[in-house]
């Protein structure tokens, strides 16, 4: 009698105990999956990662201590073959573009139905990439758009804060010539007319967070 194939290890990683409980209840109505252990920050997701090399990994996006992002991507620089699923509630473009460019093969909302949960879980774990088409609608959306730069993404998480462009030159240690070019291209690159819609375009588009 042929044995069965090992069922698929999973790794869960989230802060919020009922979205754990929820995950854990679907991956045991799964034959061919095991929970293997269970996350609630990024540091203690590399941790388990390094105990129990799971085939795949779900992350969430907000973690206590770091982001998912930073997490998939310290677990891809030491563990270069592990498969992780961002598993969210944000669909900015700037979201998903940061978790698959630090080496995610899926991204996924929590909003979608468990059955697609499962698939994408089987796809990942078989070594491909999924990306739904709601996911790839948001990225299709700001394709060939030029990305702020990481001082600009500076200035802007500043402008949200309140800040004048005299307070932001002196935060920053430049001056306010510069900063007013930096606003410039934020604008430009955003499609923004004022100051307050460059933040919430921001906001939306998972940029920057308030």
């Amino acid at each position: 009698m042929r044995k069965p194939p090992d069922p698929i290890r999973v790794l869960c990683v989230d802060d919020h105990p009922l979205m754990r409980e929820g995950i854990a209840a679907v991956i045991r109505n799964e034959p061919d999956m095991l929970l293997v252990a269970e996350a609630v920050n990024g540091q203690d997701a590399i941790l388990r990662f390094r105990e129990h090399q799971p085939d795949v990994t779900l992350m969430d996006l907000r973690l206590p201590d770091i982001s998912g992002i930073d997490a998939v991507r310290a677990i891809r620089n030491e563990f270069s073959g592990a498969r992780i699923i961002v598993l969210t509630t944000f669909d900015g473009d700037a979201d998903i573009r940061l978790a698959l460019e630090a080496g995610a093969q899926s991204y996924m909302l929590k909003s979608m139905p468990r059955r697609e949960l499962v698939e994408t879980i089987r796809k990942v774990h078989e070594g491909r990439r999924h990306i739904p088409s709601e996911v790839a609608a948001q990225l299709a959306e700001h394709m060939g758009q030029e990305f702020l730069s990481r001082r600009e993404i500076e200035v802007l998480e500043r402008i949200a804060g309140g800040n004048r462009n005299s307070d932001i030159a002196s935060m920053l240690f430049i001056s306010e010539e510069t900063v007013k070019g930096h606003v410039k291209h934020i604008m430009e690159k955003l499609g923004a007319s004022d100051r307050t819609e460059a933040v919430a375009i921001g906001v939306r588009r998972g940029i920057i967070r308030l």
